[in-house]
């Protein structure tokens, strides 16, 4: 069964964006670039990617799954397929259609099409954005790891890394890198 993977940066407040979905003040330094491109290439949108020079092949997804407010950041600068190397899908109840080819919609069913996903082969599955979308799949068990960038601010209010309520749980850190880069394992 595949892994699904919550990787995300955060403030160290627990905000994984402004109330608007931007991301300003999110500390992108040259160690943190030089991580993804040798671990997690294939999480560099495609518009960014090509200003890093980076041609790798996926390392560890092959698919994402998206918050409709995630997606729309980079629709906002049209954007409408940011990861053309993975297979995408955009959790929303209010999109009627698909603005990319690429982009595949679940408006329904979503615990139900996850746990599909996972029962498929291939590489591990990337939660790249929706705290409410994650906070869904964690309360039915679907999460498997949570690999989190801590970044140096504080944001004060924003979207939370998690929104609603949850069950308490106890991690597990199962390795941490440079940036306070941490890797937390269910």
């Amino acid at each position: 069964m595949r892994k699904l993977i919550y990787f995300i940066a955060t403030t160290l407040d627990g905000f994984i964006a402004r109330e608007d979905g931007s991301l300003d003040g999110f500390s992108w330094n040259e160690e943190f670039i030089a991580y993804l491109l040798s671990e997690f290439p294939e999480t560099i949108p495609a518009h960014l990617k090509e200003e890093t020079g980076s041609r790798d092949q996926n390392r560890v997804f092959d698919t994402v799954l998206m918050g409709r407010k995630t997606y729309e950041v980079g629709l906002k600068h049209g954007v409408t397929n940011p990861y053309p190397t993975l297979d995408q899908f955009v959790f929303s109840r209010t999109m009627k259609e698909s603005p990319d080819e690429n982009i595949t919609l679940i408006s329904e069913n979503a615990v139900e099409i996850v746990r599909s996903l996972k029962e498929k082969p291939g590489k591990a599955i990337w939660i790249c954005g929706g705290s409410e979308s994650a906070t869904l799949l964690l309360k039915f068990d679907l999460i498997d790891q949570i690999i989190v960038k801590v970044n140096p601010m504080i944001l004060s209010s924003g979207i939370q890394l998690f929104s609603g309520e949850n069950k308490q749980r106890s991690l597990f850190i199962t390795d941490k890198r440079g940036h306070l880069l941490l890797h937390y394992k269910f």
